[in-house]
């Protein structure tokens, strides 16, 4: 909402909003000149359009009034929709990966002076933030003079993705999740099929590029009217890609032949996988290979997408300690598992909060089986999102804490994080990597954990 906010305040919209509370958000909105009123707000009388997320209720009192006022009200995906009308948009969807590819797409698109706009769920220093207004038109390159590009984050919850309005695609990858809206993976297989549909067809530039294994392409791709392009590991992909893990070299090869290849600073094969679609669609905007591969070598990373916070000193040497958002069952396998190569530590301790009861509940087996790279997990409470009361009492940390215990994990329930980052004080030792996975305010343990390192002595 900040971003979508921004990129329209920077088009010549009179932008207001409010929030329930106040946050470093909303301060650097106040900053820029955005006004953000901390609970309800009256609107005023010449407002035009109202604009809510997705975690906003139907009955909230603002939308109520917005109403009885007959003033237009709509979500944020079709604001974002709204915001791409003009413009050469790029919507990345997928059940992973969507913020790492799409922060590597924009910074390459910088970096090759294409000069675009983006909208991401997550915030990247290197970028400056999570949102960019960009180039009216496009300086540079097949496109030039066409309308600026605009990059966003096209998310598959409550089918939102439906109201983009891209000319170019990406489907990363597509699993089960946010089951309490879809019921079952066949919908959201679906919902991922009418979002390729919203691609125009291949002669008015449509293309749509879908991972070749993982992405149910046989399912979502058969009739589009759009270009379809594969990539993937696999030989018969139509980019494919190589990893060498140890050491971090991504390289894409197309009819069996090179086209470019570079080395990654984020460990994982996910991440290479994330990186080379960056890269490719570059390509397809108009980069140069060798100029994508080179900027893609640069990219430093995003905050909480395996964020390495430091080194933090013990009494006996040190441990380190990573950031990461991963919430789902894949996410999370992926990630230790590129931790433990990465890294090779002496123990691997993962403090994971899960996200939403029903997520949890929905996924509960796999889950337990996503956690057998870790030594030691710590399970704090879920954090609650949208759920009912009623789920909420279906499900609980404990029982994930059994799963894993019977699977052979070590893990514990402890609720409270202050305890959590007492645990870690007294436990943790030379050569032992921590991370902290989730996507709700499970990040303050890892900083305030960072922040109560052993200080040198002073003579």
């Amino acid at each position: 909402m900040s971003g979508l906010a921004r990129l329209a305040a920077a088009r010549g919209v009179h932008v207001r909003g409010s929030d329930a509370v106040a946050t470093d958000v909303t301060q650097a909105l106040h900053d820029e000149g955005i006004a953000v009123t901390i609970g309800h707000t009256s609107l005023p009388d010449d407002v035009d359009l109202l604009v809510h997320s997705a975690a906003i209720d139907a009955n909230h009192v603002e939308l109520q009034w917005a109403r009885e006022a007959g003033v237009n009200v709509i979500n944020y995906a079709q604001g974002l929709g709204l915001a791409q009308r003009g413009r050469l948009g790029v919507s990345i969807a997928g059940t992973h990966g969507k913020s790492t590819t799409s922060a590597i797409l924009a910074w390459i698109l910088i970096d090759t002076e294409l000069d675009p706009g983006f909208i991401i769920g997550a915030n990247c220093p290197q970028l400056g933030g999570g949102s960019r207004l960009g180039a009216a038109t496009i300086p540079t390159g097949p496109h030039a003079g066409e309308g600026g590009i605009l990059i966003a984050e096209a998310c598959e919850f409550n089918r939102s993705f439906h109201h983009h309005r891209p000319i170019l695609g990406l489907i990363t990858n597509v699993e089960e999740d946010h089951l309490d809206i879809y019921g079952s993976l066949e919908a959201i297989i679906e919902a991922f099929r009418v979002f390729a549909t919203v691609l125009p067809a291949a002669e008015e530039g449509g293309s749509l590029l879908i991972a070749h294994d993982g992405a149910h392409r046989g399912v979502i791709t058969p009739g589009l009217q759009c270009l379809v392009k594969t990539y993937g590991f696999h030989p018969e992909a139509d980019y494919q890609v190589v990893f060498d893990q140890h050491a971090c070299r991504v390289g894409i090869l197309r009819d069996g032949m090179w086209v470019v290849h570079w080395t990654t600073h984020v460990p994982g094969a996910h991440m290479a996988l994330n990186a080379a679609a960056a890269v490719i669609l570059a390509h397809q905007l108009g980069a140069e290979w060798t100029d994508a591969a080179e900027a893609a070598e640069r990219f430093e990373g995003l905050d909480r997408r395996m964020q390495h916070l430091g080194e933090r000193s013990v009494a006996d040497g040190t441990v380190t300690v990573y950031d990461d958002y991963g919430h789902h069952p894949t996410e999370i396998e992926r990630t230790l598992r590129a931790l433990r190569v990465a890294e090779d530590p002496r123990r691997l301790i993962c403090v994971f909060q899960p996200h939403q009861h029903s997520r949890t509940r929905f996924l509960l087996e796999q889950f337990a089986l996503s956690f057998s790279d870790a030594d030691d997990v710590i399970v704090p409470d879920i954090y609650f999102v949208r759920d009912s009361e009623a789920e909420q009492k279906k499900v609980s940390s404990a029982d994930l804490v059994d799963r894993l215990l019977k699977r052979g994990v070590q893990a514990r329930h402890v609720s409270d994080f202050d305890a959590i980052v007492d645990l870690l004080q007294t436990e943790l030792s030379d050569g032992d990597l921590l991370v902290i996975m989730g996507a709700g305010p499970v990040w303050t343990i890892g900083r305030d954990y960072m922040a109560s390192a052993i200080q040198p002595a002073t003579a």
